[in-house]
Parts: C-alpha cells; sequence; structure tokens
C-alpha cells in the first residue's frame, strides 16, 4: 500500500466518556473500519480510503448528541489494531474477576482470570454495563454452574468465558458481527474453555435450537425490546435473564416489556448513568 492508503476519521465526542466511546465504536464497526484509538476528546477510526463514505460515519453518529463532529485525514498506514491494544489495561470485579491481555505484566490473580485479545470486538470490561453484568452473575454462581448459558452479542465473549469458568455446562456465545464471532472463539480457547464454549455468527433467531438456564444480553435498548419475546421463550422454567447495554432511562420501558411476557423482575444495578436488569422465569 501508498503511505496514504488510509484515512483517520476523529470523532469529537462533547462531554467526552470512556463508556461512549466504547458505544461508538461498536456501532461504527459495522462500517468497514480497521481499528479505533481513543484520544480524548476524540474517537479515531482508521479505514482504508477506498472504503470511506462520509454519509455512512453521518448516519451512525446522528443518534449521538455527544459525537459534535468528526474529520478525516490522511495518514500512513500502519498496525491500528496493535496501537489500539497497547492502552488496554485490566479491570479487576470487586476483587473477584481480572479481565487482562498478553501485554499487561504484574496483574495480581484473582478467582476468575480472563485473558483477550480484543481484535477491537466490542467489550473490554471497562463498560459499566459488563462490570454490572459480571457483578450479577457472580450473584447467580450456584445457578450457572452446571447449567446451559447464552451470552447474546457476545463480543469479545467476556461473559461467556466468565460464564464457563464458574462451571457452565455448555456456553453459547453469539454475535451479529463476524469479527467479534472469530473473537469470541479464539478467547474461549486461549483461556482453556473452548470445549464448553461454543461461537456462532447471527442474531437471536439462532436461540430457537434450544433452551437455556441463564441468558446474558449486554445489548442497545432497541435490540433488547425486539428480543425480548425470543429470549423470554428461550428460557427454562427458573431460568433468569440478565439485561444491560442500556440507560437507568430505559428501566421502566424493558421491565414493562418483560413484564408483559411473563418474567419476574428480580431486581437492578445502576453505575453512573448506566443500568442492568435481572429477570426470572
Amino acid at each position: 500500500m501508498n503511505s496514504f492508503d488510509y484515512l483517520e476519521i476523529a470523532v469529537r465526542l462533547d462531554p467526552f466518556t470512556e463508556e461512549m466511546a466504547e458505544i461508538l465504536t461498536a456501532e461504527l464497526a459495522e462500517l468497514p473500519f480497521d481499528s479505533f484509538v481513543t484520544e480524548a476528546p476524540f474517537l479515531k477510526c482508521y479505514i482504508q480510503t477506498t472504503d470511506y463514505r462520509p454519509q455512512d460515519v453521518k448516519v451512525v453518529l446522528c443518534g449521538y448528541p455527544a459525537a459534535v463532529g468528526f474529520t478525516a485525514t490522511p495518514v500512513q498506514g500502519q498496525n491500528w489494531n496493535r496501537a489500539w491494544e497497547q492502552e488496554f489495561k485490566p479491570v479487576v470485579v470487586d476483587g473477584t474477576v481480572t479481565i487482562k491481555a498478553q501485554f499487561n505484566e504484574n496483574v495480581p490473580r484473582t478467582r476468575f482470570n480472563i485473558w483477550i485479545d480484543p481484535q477491537m470486538a466490542f467489550g473490554t470490561g471497562y463498560h459499566n454495563t459488563t462490570y454490572m453484568m459480571m457483578q450479577r452473575m457472580l450473584a447467580l454462581e450456584s445457578v450457572i454452574r452446571g447449567h446451559y448459558v447464552v451470552d447474546m452479542g457476545c463480543g469479545t465473549a467476556i461473559l461467556a468465558i466468565l460464564a464457563a469458568k464458574m462451571g457452565a455446562r455448555k456456553v453459547f456465545a453469539v454475535d451479529i458481527d463476524a469479527v467479534a464471532a472469530r473473537s469470541a472463539w479464539g478467547n474461549a480457547h486461549w483461556n482453556r474453555v473452548g470445549s464448553r464454549v461454543e461461537t456462532a455468527c447471527g442474531d437471536a433467531s439462532l436461540l430457537q435450537m434450544g433452551t437455556y438456564d441463564v441468558l446474558l444480553a449486554n445489548i442497545h435498548r432497541n435490540i433488547i425490546l425486539e428480543d425480548l419475546p425470543t429470549y423470554a421463550r428461550s428460557l427454562r422454567r427458573s431460568g433468569h435473564l440478565l439485561l444491560s447495554g442500556f440507560y437507568v432511562a430505559d428501566i421502566p420501558v424493558i421491565q414493562e416489556a418483560a413484564e408483559g411476557l411473563g418474567l419476574h423482575f428480580d431486581g437492578s444495578s445502576k453505575r453512573e448513568d448506566w443500568a442492568c436488569l435481572e429477570f426470572s422465569k
């Protein structure tokens, strides 16, 4: 490739938060971007010049008021994914779960240790929603152990790997994005739970192949609302459903929809403006 086959799309966020940067990374990953780097107040996205369509970027960003604008600048090609990975720092959840990358050094071991190779898939543990999902999973250890679990919208498969390490009999990790599904497969095998974590690329329709004891869905609000009927049908009697990926303000509409499908509301968690809900059948 020549020196300027790539463009750097710098999205300015105001106000800037790591959470919003990670959400936009997940949204923009649907476009042919190669990688992303967060440098406050910007989310920098890298794409081959021939693949860049500014209108596609505008369509994604129009739904996020914090994304106040973006610029496109020619840059020299390099390993953008490696540069992004070097920013990754370990995440520790309640002193019990540690999420780390291969290049992290001198990281204390906890009860559950998860190694990940992000590969730009959504889910590094930084986001409040992922953090709360892991907290609630830890509280459901007796329910997860020996049972069937689904990680819907798995991203890097952090939740699926944790479920397997907690003793789940079988975990199904599903994501509509092929890059995420490949990353999930690699991370599961790297963590030596590949024999119990089955990965697939697809949507919630794949859940119709079976029924499950625990269903995890850390996805956007609209997708959750659309797929809730499928989640409810896929849960076994006394099964548990953990939902996150939305704001505290979204709790009433999601709770109403879930209860309308016969699910029992078991509680919620809040972390900054983000929410996590637990239901049972």
